[in-house]
């Protein structure tokens, strides 16, 4: 298996080729220069979307401290991590960049708090989903080129986008995974009708590998934002026997290290650990699946790029401690209802009062149906950094926005 997984040298045979791309829903000439995913990894980067990520929550508000990550520090860690793993598979890199600086372009305000509200004022409409609205931000709001709407992303870096956690459909076409017993959102099933991104299969080992990264960056850096919050303890984290390991290997080498420094090291041995764990169960599960070209992987019985059992457990273990001391803090819970009533009552108003939106929203909004109507309230809602979001409630009800 030496010629097709390794360090350096050409991408390994199973990784997506550039030259054999699937192309553009519009056709556009050849870069002499780039290939087609530098192409889509440049033109997320310059995005406005992208730039909007820097005033987006993670986990804690963009005004509660410097340090904290936003969903564009998160996203540039996650590219980051993604990377370090197609250069060790031999993976196309720019590929999986790419998917990795796209895939939470459509997150709303306030994160999670602000899709759930926009979840249930759209419930009558098709409701709201995250990784539906990066699908609609890379193919219809993004307006920055003469000739189509969108971005004009390639085939491989769309499909790795609304696949890269795993199938959608089973072969009959019926939801899996998160959308296992409701229908697909639509912006999904709209997109199908222009283009086939062959939902029921798994993504590109480059897409596997991005989804994966976001998840050891959620981890590592949750961790280190919940310590620096004072939502978690040092000896708190004990308490994850995964993270007891990593700590008492580092006492034995560094004992009595200080906090600023033995925080830097858990989070660092973490991701380590973790990154190599996963080059090294997916180069075995590669190994076993003996793939000849990219199809082989994305028609592979499950993902290939993957934590070992052990590792999986241990991702687990933290993420339920991360919900438990963190998401499902009173802190941040309360804080989290405030910008969920923020986004809801900004909806309600935009929903009765269409000329208190900017003219191009307002001008979207006429002439059409209750749900295209909504959805375009939607779209600029789920735009909005929390900084504009806590704007606007100001000046629509001239009233501070009172988080927490």
């Amino acid at each position: 298996m030496q010629s097709k997984i390794g360090f350096g040298g050409e991408r390994a045979v199973f990784a997506v080729q550039p030259q054999t791309s699937r192309g553009r829903l519009y056709p556009e000439a050849g870069s002499p220069t780039r290939t087609p995913y530098q192409r889509d990894r440049d033109r997320i980067i310059h995005s406005t979307a992208f730039r909007r990520l820097k005033d987006k929550t993670q986990v804690f508000l963009y005004d509660e401290g410097d340090h904290y990550r936003t969903r564009l520090t998160h996203t540039i860690e996650v590219a980051q991590i993604a990377r370090a793993l197609a250069r060790a598979l031999r993976l196309d890199e720019d590929l999986a960049e790419a998917i990795a600086l796209a895939h939470d372009l459509g997150h709303p305000p306030f994160g999670h708090a602000g899709e759930r509200a926009l979840d249930a004022v759209m419930a009558d409409c098709g409701g709201f989903d995250h990784n539906a609205q990066s699908l609609r931000v890379v193919t219809r709001l993004e307006r920055r080129y003469p000739g189509f709407d969108g971005l004009n992303l390639s085939w491989e870096t769309l499909e790795g986008l609304v696949k890269h956690n795993g199938p959608l459909v089973d072969a009959e076409g019926s939801g899996v995974g998160v959308y296992a017993g409701r229908p697909l959102p639509l912006a999904l099933t709209a997109y199908a009708e222009l283009q086939d991104l062959e939902l029921s299969t798994f993504s590109s080992a480059e897409a596997q590998a991005a989804a994966i990264a976001d998840d050891i960056a959620y981890d590592a850096h949750d961790i280190d934002d919940g310590l620096r919050a004072g939502l978690l303890s040092a000896a708190g984290l004990r308490e994850v026997p995964f993270l007891d390991d990593i700590m008492a290997a580092i006492e034995a080498e560094h004992p009595r290290l200080e906090q600023p420094r033995l925080v830097n090291e858990i989070v660092r041995r973490l991701i380590t650990r973790m990154i190599e764990d996963v080059i090294s169960q997916s180069i075995a599960r590669i190994e076993t699946l003996n793939p000849h070209d990219a199809d082989d992987i994305r028609h592979a019985p499950h993902a290939v790029i993957a934590f070992s059992e052990a590792v999986a457990i241990g991702d687990r273990e933290i993420k339920r401690y991360l919900k438990k001391n963190v998401y499902r803090h009173e802190k941040i819970m309360s804080v989290m209802r405030s910008a969920e009533d923020i986004v809801r009552r900004l909806f309600e108003r935009y929903w009765r009062d269409p000329g208190a939106l900017p003219e191009e929203w307002r001008l979207a909004c006429e002439g059409v149906g209750e749900a295209r109507r909504a959805r375009a309230i939607a779209d600029f809602l789920a735009g909005m950094t929390d900084r504009y979001a806590i704007r606007e409630y100001q000046r629509l009800f001239d009233a501070s926005a009172d988080l927490g």
